[in-house]
């Protein structure tokens, strides 16, 4: 067998899918996403598994829906033990007790990797629990304490210990990166490296990026986002503004997604250098979309109360790059999602090893070789958060928020900005029953009743202990959140 290919994951953190120049987004500069795109295959139908940071990363990583991994909301808690010095009065600390694996009970395709001969290493953000020891099969590991952190001031985790260097953090993991692709390069193994940014995640204030990134969009006209009045369910768990707070807004995540945009370049460039381009399949994604104004939202599924399940929510940007492999230049609007990560991975590199869980996800493979072949009409797009889920086909979404509701279903063939909620029609009532017939039986099928988010409270302001029968507290879930 021909030795299998490197693998250069790049993930980003809180990016729409709509917030690159090739998705036609005229404000943004990201001209090395551009450049990748370019030179291979990007998506414009690629969802998430849940519209937040931390169940949609364990989804990625097992291959599972958070009913069954168990992380059903962002982690503010699990990811580190208490009385770390430094970190006393660090936003979403006083929740950290004692580090919890939440998804040391299933099989990720890194822990395939592994077994396959693969050196795994990591630069960047876990936020998956147990954020001091390396997990699922990676050696190199350099991460953040608590998930998302300051700019300027990161709590960095390497060889097991908590520090806080001097910088910012999109360029210390984009230094980390570039020192493991050269590590890595030299060996006879071939390597996974993921590179999870925290960028662009807020906060956006000018203090918080580089004058220089901040300056590319001085004179910026902000017209490739609405700008509409703030949706009666937000809440304030984000940055919001209209006017000139808006314009500021926006320059802040722009600023701080070209600041990464700059750290992909160097790593493509590296691998240029280094001569192993044509052996590495280079992966592009975000962990969750975001609004920056979209209907009216500042945030993503948790910016609302109850949570939304809006594409701007759920729709996440895709691009793979294999030199001589894959086609270049080329898009594919096939609905795939980040369930289908884990088997495509199986398919493209053979990997034979035993996976513990049912994996819900599809191969994409062949649409890599192929992005313009007719898409399977068969696929669904499945979406969960805690008590509120969505089914979605190419043609109508449907909306379905436990016990209580309220339900939403849209028709995307004539409303693809889900403005006109069809939910109360009698006329769609034989439509909704079979959506939802489908919904309910593909959770049956693959989430873990110990862990089903439609039994616990979940409401978007963060998870701190184990759900189900590893809970060690009564309520292990932040409180609803206040609207505006």
């Amino acid at each position: 067998m021909e030795k299998r290919p490197n693998i250069l994951f790049l993930l980003s953190d809180d990016q729409g899918a709509w917030a690159m120049g090739c998705a036609q987004n005229t404000d943004v500069q990201t001209p090395n996403l551009d450049r990748l795109a370019a030179q291979g295959v990007r998506f414009d139908n690629f969802f998430c598994a849940s519209p937040v940071c931390s169940p949609a990363r364990a989804s990625i990583l097992t291959g599972t829906i958070p009913s069954c991994h168990g992380i059903l909301d962002w982690l503010s808690g699990g990811n580190l033990p208490a009385g770390i010095p430094g970190m006393e009065d660090m936003f979403g600390y006083q929740h950290e007790t004692k580090p919890i694996r939440y998804t040391s009970h299933l099989t990720a395709y890194t822990d395939l990797l592994c077994e396959a001969g693969y050196t795994c290493a990591l630069s960047g953000k876990w936020h998956m629990g147990d954020s001091l020891h390396p997990q699922h099969g990676f050696s190199g590991w350099y991460t953040l304490g608590r998930g998302g952190c300051d700019y300027y001031h990161a709590d960095v985790v390497e060889n097991g210990k908590i520090h806080f260097p001097e910088g910012y953090v999109t360029d210390l993991i984009g230094e980390n990166a570039l020192q493991n692709l050269e590590e890595l390069a030299v060996g006879e193994a071939p390597f996974y490296l993921s590179v999870h940014f925290t960028a662009p995640h807020s906060p956006w204030e000018e203090k918080d990026h580089p004058k220089e990134m901040l300056d590319l969009y001085r004179d910026c006209s902000f017209t490739a986002t609405p700008d509409l009045p703030l949706h009666p369910d937000q809440v304030k768990t984000c940055p919001y503004g209209t006017g000139e707070r808006r314009k500021e807004l926006l320059r802040g995540y722009y600023a701080a997604i070209s600041a990464m945009d700059r750290q992909i370049g160097r790593l493509l460039d590296r691998l240029e250098k280094l001569g192993i381009e044509e052996d590495t399949l280079i992966i592009f994604t975000s962990d969750n979309g975001m609004n920056l104004g979209h209907h009216g939202i500042w945030g993503k599924g948790n910016a609302t109360f109850p949570q939304n399940m809006f594409d701007t929510s759920v729709k996440v940007p895709f691009i793979a790059s294999w030199k001589g492999r894959l086609p270049q230049g080329k898009v594919c609007s096939g609905l795939f999602s980040h369930y289908d990560i884990f088997p495509t991975l199986m398919e493209l590199l053979g990997l034979e090893g035993s996976v513990i869980q049912k994996l819900p996800g599809k191969s994409f493979a062949p649409w890599l070789a192929e992005p313009e072949a007719e898409a399977d009409r068969s696929i669904v797009i499945l979406d969960e958060y805690g008590p509120v889920r969505m089914i979605r086909d190419r043609e109508w979404k449907l909306v379905v928020r436990y016990p209580y509701g309220p339900g939403e279903l849209y028709c995307l063939r004539r409303d693809p900005e889900e403005e006109e909620n069809l939910y109360e029609n009698p006329a769609y009532a034989e439509r909704i029953l079979q959506m939802k017939k489908r919904l309910e039986s593909w959770f049956l099928t693959y989430a873990d009743p110990d862990r089903d988010g439609v039994r616990q409270p979940v409401a978007g302001t963060g998870q701190f202990g184990a759900v189900g029968r590893e809970a060690d507290m009564l309520s292990c879930f932040g409180e609803i959140p206040e609207k505006l």
